[in-house]
């Protein structure tokens, strides 16, 4: 049984919503966080780095940094670039990018689903991230960018979102990366109350972007519970603000592996340890594009290939064995390249770009012809049913095995810790 609450959100001014919102702070490079914080003062982005301005720097997560990151929230809020509603709403949310759309309900998630499984995840996390994000949502005391889960499609969420979206939106605008974002408030208490009966229904709802920050949150709110034994079950830390997207509108793109160098090898003796385990077909300056599984693409020496996977590198016995991430790693990455950890964080030999399209090609041969990479290989994505069967069966995804949309905008709504 899922638990989903209805939350007072603070949302944007409707006349600045376009400049408030921001994508994924990480997202950013230096250039162009530089610019949007230095042309656009209502960018969210001014909250999350609130010593632009000043003359001597804060270190980074630091007690202090995030004073000020909450201080600068609370400058927003009193110059109304966010307006507090009055009323627990759910908020339905839809996406529209080069021809996709995506529409989910944004609502709070309970941190006890989180803990007893019926939230599911297929990604292992970090202690010191997660304890690094805890101290960070205790001090700001906000979520902005929800956390991502699907669920098996529901007839009658389908109908409910279907019936609010042809209503006028609350919020509707576009942003320079072509993409439309509409957002629809629903406040009734009985459309409220059936949205949460629905989701009372479900055995299970499945993490598909956002487990550390789903950690951190469960983490935080264990810690509050101790520190506040009296408070009420409702209490806002016992939440953490999520969309809902049925599994059948969700899309995961690959993420495409990049290496530094061949181990010590020849370019010669290094092909000849992949045809070990795959096919291997010289594919010249034609970029090879997987369009079905067990199929990927390398790089390398300004010359395209195919690699496809023997069969006896096929492991059915688990729902993590015939993925492409693990075959690619168990197969390659690690006996030839000895590439053992995927983490980027411990091994400087790796990187991963993920998304989608040409665009994400030429960056992974440009990488590779310009000398930051020996050798790229791209991906054939993994499914939103491989993710589920992985959680199911309690296994763990490789790192970097999904690049998932939609993307939200951070702020566009956000949930207080101290809501109730």
């Amino acid at each position: 049984m899922a638990v989903v609450k209805p939350f007072k959100g603070i949302l944007p001014s409707r006349d600045k919503v376009h400049l408030v919102t921001s994508r994924s702070f990480d997202s950013y490079d230096q250039h162009t966080l530089n610019d949007k914080l230095k042309y656009n003062p209502f960018s969210f982005l001014h909250i999350i780095k609130p010593d632009f301005n000043a003359e001597k720097k804060i270190k980074s997560n630091s007690p202090d940094y995030l004073q000020n990151v909450r201080a600068k929230y609370e400058e927003f809020l009193k110059k109304e670039y966010f307006e507090s509603e009055e009323r627990d709403s759910f908020y339905v949310y839809r996406q529209e990018s080069y021809g996709n759309v995506y529409t989910g309900i944004i609502g709070c998630a309970s941190i006890d689903d989180y803990v007893d499984g019926v939230i599911k995840v297929h990604e292992q996390t970090l202690g010191h991230r997660e304890e690094k994000l805890k101290d960070y949502l205790r001090v700001v005391n906000i979520n902005a960018e929800p956390v991502c889960l699907t669920y098996t499609p529901d007839y009658r969420l389908e109908e409910i979102m279907n019936v609010t979206v042809e209503q006028e939106p609350f919020f509707d605008f576009s942003t320079t990366d072509n993409t439309r974002h509409k957002l629809w408030k629903i406040s009734d208490d009985t459309t409220v109350a059936e949205i949460s009966k629905r989701f009372e229904g479900m055995e299970a709802v499945y993490i598909a972007d956002g487990h550390h920050r789903s950690a951190s949150s469960a983490l935080l709110g264990q810690v509050m519970r101790n520190e506040n034994p009296t408070a009420q079950s409702d209490a806002g830390f016992n939440y953490f603000m999520s969309i809902y997207i049925p599994s059948d509108q969700l899309k995961i793109h690959e993420y495409n592996r990049l290496v530094k160098d061949l181990n010590g090898l020849s370019v010669i003796e290094f092909l000849k340890r992949v045809e070990e385990k795959f096919e291997v077909e010289e594919r010249g300056k034609k970029a090879v594009i997987p369009d079905e599984e067990h199929i990927f693409g390398m790089y390398l020496k300004n010359k395209w290939y195919q690699l496809t996977v023997d069969k006896s590198a096929m492991d059915n016995s688990t729902a993590i064995g015939s993925l492409d991430a693990k075959i690619l790693s168990q197969y390659l990455l690690s006996p030839i390249l000895n590439i053992t950890d995927l983490s980027s964080r411990k091994s400087a030999r790796i990187s991963f770009v993920g998304g989608v399209g040409i665009d994400v090609v030429k960056r992974v041969q440009k990488s590779v012809d310009d000398g930051d990479m020996k050798v790229a290989f791209t991906l054939f994505p993994a499914t939103v049913e491989q993710l589920i069967k992985v959680a199911d069966n309690k296994e763990i995804m490789p790192p970097k095995s999904t690049w998932v949309e939609p993307k939200m905008r951070s702020a566009l709504v956000i949930y207080s810790l101290s809501d109730s």
